[in-house]
């Protein structure tokens, strides 16, 4: 069985797909989902903070050095949240988890480790017209490929056509090679794979990036703070109820920040972003609004002096949830060639 990135809405248009309907798992089934990540010792110290956590071990280095671990030991919580986020691609389409039976801790995770997780399916049973159960074990693995999280849950997964994000008439997938979301492992593991390599992008080929983008209140006045955008109408309350009707402008370079890293699901190949141009900004971004993102591509080219990539030229439009044009740009990509020498089989990746 094969499962594919994108489903298919018209000629050259394509909607991204995340997660699977709950008719594909099946029992056996092993999923290595990408990407990892690095954790810090500030990831940590935020954590426990945030939650009011009282065990000094996770933040106060002096103390931790008196302990078994000689370092300040990563919170559970943390490793907790990540595996199941790592693992949200291939459960993309659930309803919520039901339970966990267990929830394990067999290795210690301190800053500077890397995570990892894989899963395996474990039962699967209808549950209802718009569900089913899939019994899944999540395990979390370090860069050393050591065991430090083993999760055993139930998550209802919607059927086909049936979660919120499916239209009335549900898209069929778009069955193309370039565009399977796995790699089959010699063990029979699917490792997932993210983006297009460039000889999979087509001119002409137009992709509806998922999911949406919700901008808070908070991101109007932190990432405007921490930029040096000091103008008041991004963190003012008071100004910003006299002269802008208590509406938080979000700053047009986090605007245009996280309109480009939604398209990092279908452009994950990049190996550098050569530039900008052409970015039009018709409308403000407000915090409350919701945008929805695609890309074209426009042109592709070999590169002239890096044999192992090749160049893409991309036009991207965001609306807001009113439908409304905010933001437009062309950008140029430097992109991996499949046979290439690239990073992804070194570092776990396909």
């Amino acid at each position: 069985m094969s499962f594919y990135l994108f489903d298919r809405v018209d000629d050259q248009r394509y909607q991204e797909r995340w997660g699977l309907d709950f008719e594909e798992f099946q029992v056996g089934q092993r999923f290595k989902h990408r990407p990892g990540v690095t954790l810090s010792q500030q990831d940590n110290t935020d954590e426990s903070l945030d939650s009011i956590n009282s065990a000094m071990l996770h933040y106060d280095a002096n103390y931790a050095a008196q302990t078994t671990w000689k370092l300040p030991l990563m919170v559970s919580t943390i490793t907790i949240q990540r595996v199941i986020g790592m693992a949200s691609r291939t459960f993309g389409r659930k309803r919520n988890i039901v339970g966990f039976r267990e929830m394990l801790l067999p290795s210690p995770v301190f800053g500077g480790d890397t995570l990892y997780a894989e899963s395996e399916i474990v039962a699967v049973a209808p549950a209802g017209p718009d569900i089913g159960i899939v019994g899944v074990v999540s395990r979390g693995l370090n860069q050393h490929g050591k065991e430090v999280a083993r999760l055993t849950y139930d998550v209802e997964i919607y059927r086909r056509g049936q979660h919120p994000a499916d239209s009335t008439v549900p898209h069929a997938p778009a069955a193309e090679p370039r565009f399977e979301m796995y790699h089959k492992e010699s063990d029979g593991s699917l490792l997932e794979r993210y983006g297009l390599f460039f000889e999979d992008a087509q001119a002409g080929d137009t992709f509806i990036h998922f999911p949406r983008r919700h901008f808070r209140k908070d991101e109007a006045v932190e990432h405007a703070l921490r930029s040096l955008e000091w103008n008041p109408q991004h963190h003012d309350m008071a100004w910003v109820e006299a002269y802008q009707g208590s509406r938080y402008r979000i700053a047009e370079t986090w605007v245009i920040t996280a309109v480009t890293a939604a398209s990092t699901r279908t452009f994950g190949r990049v190996v550098a972003n050569l530039g900008w141009s052409d970015v039009k900004l018709p409308l403000p971004v407000h915090a409350g609004d919701t945008l929805e993102t695609e890309s074209k591509v426009i042109e592709k080219r070999e590169s002239k002096s890096r044999p192992n990539e090749g160049i893409l030229t991309v036009d991207t439009w965001s609306w807001n949830q009113r439908r409304e044009l905010v933001l437009s740009y062309r950008r140029r990509l430097l992109v991996y060639k499949r046979d290439a020498d690239t990073p992804y089989g070194k570092a776990g990746y396909a």
